[in-house]
């Protein structure tokens, strides 16, 4: 029975992780707007809308997205969100202009939020509350693994094909194997007390300070992941005049060391104190920060980058876990104003790129 029992749970965990490696495609975005910048000869400000389109729809379907999960649940939700996933990666294969890329990474964000606010939710009816900030780390991690292997497949393909957008199928082929696996797996969930929530009763919930606090956090998380995915290599070209193939691979260092975090987090959460282990994350990014204001050689740069890589890999998973565990009956509404804070991806970057590089 216990053998039977373990299969059952392998055979729903896994399928939900595959779907956490999808939600890391969103990531593509800070690498691609600068290539899609390059291509169309277009001017900073109308490259930056790239990442701005991506995060603003979570703060325009996130709580609806909560909303939607208690109607038809949570399972059905992450299908949809995959669905979309791979509607997205279908647009730039049959039109590339600066139309078709805005609707592209419109799609990726509005699939992206869809995803962000059902998988953690899902992933707490499978995992037991304990054990749930290490597994949403687990989550991170895989998700960490897309994020870093797309800019290294974006130069890959720029180096040897002259095409950066070969990026755009093969990721489009797992998001449709995401789509069948996940859709097939029987995930039970558990029976909703009461009505359906509103949107009253999702933003009333911004009025206890714990609530808040973690919606905020979030808020600075992102933007400080979107800022460096973005900026990271326009340092290396304007500091170091790097070409563009090699600059993007300051984002792989992030993304490396940003997996590297999620991957020990995963195992440092389930036994010490996530408390502690926030602040040694915070003052990581701070001594980051400051590295990267300071510096213009190749290494202290690198080491910067890694170091905000490492900080920030289990802020997101730790602080998500304390806002689903603190209100356990409400975890869709929390879910949905938790990811709401992702819309911290379009606000901070602008005040990131206004900032002078040398």
């Amino acid at each position: 029975m216990k053998t039977q029992a373990k299969n059952n749970y392998t055979a729903t965990l896994v399928p939900v992780m595959f779907s956490f490696f999808v939600m890391g495609f969103v990531d593509l975005v800070g690498t691609a707007s600068n290539y899609v910048q390059q291509d169309l000869g277009l001017s900073e400000s109308a490259a930056n809308m790239f990442p701005g389109m991506v995060f603003f729809w979570f703060l325009i379907f996130s709580v609806p997205t909560g909303i939607l999960m208690s109607y038809i649940g949570r399972h059905k939700t992450v299908v949809i969100s995959l669905v979309v996933t791979a509607i997205s990666l279908l647009v730039p294969i049959l039109s590339y202009s600066y139309t078709s890329m805005l609707i592209s990474f419109s799609l990726l964000g509005i699939g992206n939020t869809l995803m962000q606010v059902s998988i953690n939710p899902l992933l707490s009816n499978i995992v037991n509350g304990n054990k749930l900030a290490s597994s949403l780390t687990a989550g991170q991690f895989v998700k960490a693994i897309a994020s870093f292997i797309a800019p290294i497949i974006m130069s890959a393909a720029a180096l040897r094909f002259d095409n950066w957008r070969l990026l755009f199928p093969i990721f489009m082929v797992i998001a449709v194997v995401a789509v069948i696996w996940l859709g097939t797996t029987s995930i039970e969930e558990e029976k909703t007390n009461g009505k359906p929530a509103t949107f009253k009763d999702c933003f009333s919930l911004l009025g206890n300070p714990v609530v808040l606090m973690c919606f905020l956090g979030i808020m600075c998380h992102v933007g400080i992941d979107v800022g460096v995915n973005t900026t990271a290599p326009k340092i290396m070209m304007e500091r170091l005049h790097f070409p563009i193939e090699s600059a993007g691979y300051a984002t792989v260092i992030y993304f490396i060391f940003r997996t590297i975090g999620c991957f020990t987090g995963a195992f440092v959460l389930a036994r010490f104190s996530a408390g502690k282990f926030f602040l040694i994350s915070v003052f990581l990014m701070v001594a980051a920060m400051a590295g990267l204001f300071i510096f213009d050689t190749l290494i202290p740069i690198y080491i910067s980058i890694a170091l905000v890589g490492l900080g920030n890999s289990n802020i997101f998973p730790i602080i998500l876990s304390k806002a689903l565990l603190y209100l356990p009956e409400k975890r869709d509404e929390v879910s949905g104003l938790m990811i709401m804070g992702l819309f911290g991806g379009t606000v901070f970057p602008c005040l990131w790129v206004s900032l002078p590089m040398q």
